[in-house]
């Protein structure tokens, strides 16, 4: 197994910056605010050719009791729980704060193997900045810059010192995760997406309270069902654009739409206790423009009564009337009612993004259509559709060649569309159609 090296620390003490570092990527969002990061956040990281796997936690308040706070303390204690090597980063810039001292005694109890990190030390002393920091008994401060990447080869490799050379079929990991199926989990704020996540998982992964815009992160977790491997991704909750004001929110968003377009399907989230808005409208039609695989998911539905029930289903066939490929389904996340449905209708969805369609049936489709159909005149010519191949997966995208193709209609090419969906039983899928006109070589002569 890998080494898991988990990085706990106060707020706002450089510890996504860190996270970032190790894993040599961008995955956590950082930014000069406390409380930024709330739920633990995995990634993969190599030092030569010893990988290990890195853990972000949010600020860690040991004593808080209730709110957001415990809820950060409960994801940093598992995080603990199954570290084999504790990361205690503390702001050298700061000192040495009465915190510092409550989470250190913390950490001494949980019996891992404990490095102090002293970070934010570009352009200081070392001895000095780490001196006080002895106090906290936790071992020689090693001191670092998370932000320039001072110390942290060093750091990495003090940690890993104590743990066997891994074996290099261990490699293999990641390569499997990437392979499987990325789920991503979208909606507007407080719908339920992070419960319906830890339904799935059977464990309380990420944070879900009861108040907007508690994810902030878009947070990737591998996992397992019936014996097939996904990726589930929760996302933060999307508002209207007018409604967006914090610097934070605004990159929430921009890292919830970039988690679509990485997406293999798009669990599309909607809350059945108030009425389908534009903006859910609008969330779908970004996901249908990025071309993802879609399951709708309409959540509470049993708290809402009848009436509820029979506005909501009418709200959806107004306004979400173009997702007539997307399998919708009425679940309860919190109770785990409809869930079983909900993923085989994910497992359909990305079946039919990755379909495979040969080309002679798709030329021989082609031409039953026109020949049913024929497409309509443009001025003195008609297009003449000629043959159809395989463009893409994820969606799937139709090419068709021919001649006078730039003149084909829109009515004629969603004729096409659902002549090929029908065809090849495509459920859950949007799909695409190009058309490239062959080119004449007399045309300059």
């Amino acid at each position: 197994m890998k080494p898991t090296l988990v990085i706990v620390g106060r707020p706002n003490v450089g510890k996504s910056t860190l996270f970032n570092r190790l894993t040599r990527s961008r995955d956590a969002l950082v930014a000069d605010i406390p409380g930024l990061t709330r739920d633990r956040h995995y990634g993969h990281g190599r030092l030569g050719s010893r990988p290990y796997l890195a853990v972000d936690t949010g600020g860690f308040e040991p004593d808080a009791k209730q709110g957001i706070l415990a809820e950060m303390a409960q994801q940093a204690e598992a995080a603990i729980a199954e570290a084999d090597a504790l990361l205690f980063v503390v702001d050298g810039r700061a000192g040495l704060t009465a915190q510092d001292k409550i989470i250190a005694e913390r950490l001494r109890r949980a019996g891992r193997p404990l490095l102090l990190v002293v970070n934010k030390a570009e352009g200081m002393e070392r001895a000095l900045v780490g001196a006080e920091f002895h106090e906290l008994a936790c071992g020689e401060p090693l001191v670092i810059s998370a932000a320039h990447g001072d110390g942290v080869r060093e750091l990495v490799e003090e940690a890993l010192a104590s743990f066997p050379e891994t074996e290099a079929t261990e490699g293999t990991e990641t390569a499997e995760e990437s392979a499987a199926p990325r789920i991503a989990v979208v909606g507007r704020p407080n719908v339920g997406k992070s419960t319906l996540i830890n339904t799935l998982l059977g464990e309380a992964r990420v944070i879900a309270f009861d108040q907007p815009g508690t994810t902030r992160d878009a947070i990737a977790v591998p996992f397992q069902r019936k014996g097939r491997a996904y990726t589930l991704i929760d996302t933060a909750g999307l508002r209207r654009k007018g409604k967006v004001f914090e610097a934070i929110e605004k990159f929430s968003v921009i890292k919830t739409l970039q988690s679509i377009e990485e997406a293999n399907v798009v669990i599309l989230t909607l809350d059945a206790s108030q009425d389908i808005s534009d903006q859910d409208a609008h969330i779908a039609g970004f996901c249908v423009e990025a071309g993802r695989a879609m399951v709708i998911a309409v959540n509470k539905w049993d708290s809402v009564d009848s009436y509820q029930r029979d506005r909501v289903k009418l709200d959806m066939s107004r306004k979400l009337n173009f997702l007539g490929f997307a399998k919708a389904h009425f679940i309860s996340a919190l109770n785990g009612q409809g869930i079983n449905p909900l993923m085989a209708s994910v497992d359909a969805a990305y079946a039919a993004s990755m379909v495979r369609m040969p080309t002679p049936k798709l030329t021989r489709l082609l031409l039953a259509a026109v020949e049913k159909q024929a497409p309509p005149r443009h001025g003195i010519f008609r297009p003449k559709l000629r043959y159809a191949h395989q463009g893409g997966n994820n969606p799937p995208v139709i090419v068709i060649h021919g001649n006078a193709l730039d003149h084909v209609a829109d009515t004629y090419r969603r004729y096409l569309e659902r002549t090929f969906m029908e065809a090849f039983t495509l459920k859950g899928t949007p799909l695409r159609v190009e058309f490239r006109t062959t080119r004449n070589p007399y045309a300059e002569r």
